[in-house]
């Protein structure tokens, strides 16, 4: 199916009534044929039981219009088109959107569907909305197309922030052993297109390292899509000297994906309310495990312990407080009214981002067992009420369950994000859809710009066209 599109907005004056008008036209990225087309670890799957949970495709996503694409995206900075540019980086957010319905919350960036003048064509959908004179003021240099639930609040604001991730799949693991289920809960990297996955812990004075073999475009004759059936390819015990996680049965330490061709663990108890934090780190190579090593003492600096996880426990436990972004390390202050961002390479690197507020700092997901406190979506920290943008800028959300349960990062593969959590025996691996995609493209010749002394209407129309 080929799509064609046409995009018409008009800025009207207020006071005069005066209108501006700016026609384009867009080009169509892949991202419808990413979601009904791929089937990574098999979420489009029933797999695990009678009860598994899967979205209602009919009403949330389908029709594609207006679902799957029902919602609008206005940037102040053009797009590169490309047919997978699919995501904005944290630095380039929405200054505008709006959903398939009619904005009724405070969120001032979003914009109205004009109810009666949108409606399905017989060869496609007909959207138009409305901003008023107070919403959706700025730059506007490119528009995309997205889906319904990503035109509702983008990555989040402080008017709602649950809607950037749907639900799409989750596969109980509940009857896993143990030990399988935190080997799941402690993977940091996941490499799809060679169904690879790495998982690390800390174990009698050892990096312990597990090379691992997930079903995710392929099945052997005697793999399960259920996760019991992964493949422990290689195990490194990688013996360490001056790194090691605080505490016995509770253990305070966390690894992450430098994504910088190494691994990072970081340790530092419980954290510390005044004086200095003390924090033991290891750096491991992903080529050869080689490793360096050593113990930071930050000057009055007042630290969130990194993260935890629990041995010997009768359930899963693992607790992510921070992560790492483009070489620096981020931890919640110990009063929860700042951020920590340490430079790993240079220690003397140290700065407290402000957050503004003090945060709540619970799990994005659901209260439990686990919990991830501190989210990666590409490059844009997500907190339970506060986004941390690539160049710091804080964005403080409303506060939501972003998640059903968390206990690693989300694993990106083009519109899908993939992880492990659970409460209590109640475990599973959960695949999410990224709402905010660029279904598609429109840069404008030149920039324009709202203001409160105009309204805003975009009429843009979607029409199938016959493949030439």
């Amino acid at each position: 199916m080929k799509l064609k599109g046409t995009m018409v907005i008009e800025l009207t004056d207020v006071d005069t009534g005066e209108v501006q008008t700016y026609t384009e036209e867009n080009m169509v990225t892949n991202v419808i044929n990413n979601i009904l087309g791929t089937n990574p670890m098999g979420i489009m799957y029933k797999t695990s039981g009678e009860y598994d949970d899967m979205v209602t495709w009919n009403d949330n996503l389908l029709p594609i219009c207006p679902n799957m694409i029902g919602g609008i995206l206005l940037y102040s900075e053009a797009l590169e088109e490309d047919v997978d540019n699919l995501y904005c980086d944290s630095s380039h957010l929405p200054v505008a959107y709006a959903s398939n319905d009619v904005n009724s919350t405070t969120d001032l960036a979003r914009g109205s569907l004009n109810l009666t003048e949108s409606y399905a064509l017989d060869n496609g959908y007909k959207f138009v909305w409305e901003f008023t004179a107070s919403q959706g003021n700025g730059t506007i240099a490119a528009v995309a197309l997205t889906s319904a639930l990503g035109g509702q609040f983008a990555y989040g604001s402080a008017a709602g922030d649950t809607s950037t991730l749907l639900e799409i799949r989750e596969v109980d693991i509940s009857g896993m052993s143990l030990a399988d289920k935190m080997l799941l809960f402690e993977i940091e990297e996941v490499d799809f297109e060679n169904e690879i996955a790495y998982s690390l812990t800390y174990s009698n004075s050892a990096v312990v390292i597990r090379k691992l073999r997930l079903p995710v475009f392929t099945i052997g004759l005697n793999e399960r899509l259920d996760d019991t059936t992964y493949t422990l390819l290689e195990e490194k015990a990688v013996t360490v000297s001056t790194f090691s996680f605080y505490g016995t049965s509770k253990m305070y330490g966390e690894f992450m994906d430098g994504k910088d061709g190494y691994w990072y663990g970081f340790s530092n108890d419980s954290g510390n309310y005044s004086g200095d934090a003390t924090m033991r780190w290891v750096k491991i190579s992903k080529t050869d495990y080689s490793i360096e090593e050593g113990t930071w003492t930050l000057s009055d600096a007042t630290l969130y312990a990194v993260g935890t996880r629990t041995e010997n426990s009768s359930y899963a436990m693992r607790d992510v407080n921070s992560c790492v972004r483009n070489g620096y390390l981020y931890v919640m202050s110990y009063n929860y009214d700042g951020v920590y961002k340490i430079n790993i390479a240079n220690s003397a690197d140290v700065t407290l981002i402000d957050l503004g507020f003090t945060s709540n700092f619970r799990s994005v997901g659901a209260t439990g067992s686990c919990s991830l406190k501190m989210m990666l979506i590409g490059d844009l920290i997500v907190g339970y009420d506060f986004q941390i943008t690539a160049d710091d800028t804080v964005i403080a959300t409303a506060g939501g369950q972003k998640l059903v349960y968390g206990a690693s990062q989300l694993f990106q593969y083009k519109n899908f994000l993939i992880g492990w959590g659970g409460s209590y025996g109640n475990e599973g691996k959960y695949a999410y859809l990224l709402t905010p995609y660029h279904a598609t493209i429109n840069n404008l010749d030149s920039a324009v710009t709202k203001d409160s002394s105009m309204t805003m209407k975009i009429t843009y129309t979607l029409t199938e066209a016959d493949s030439e």
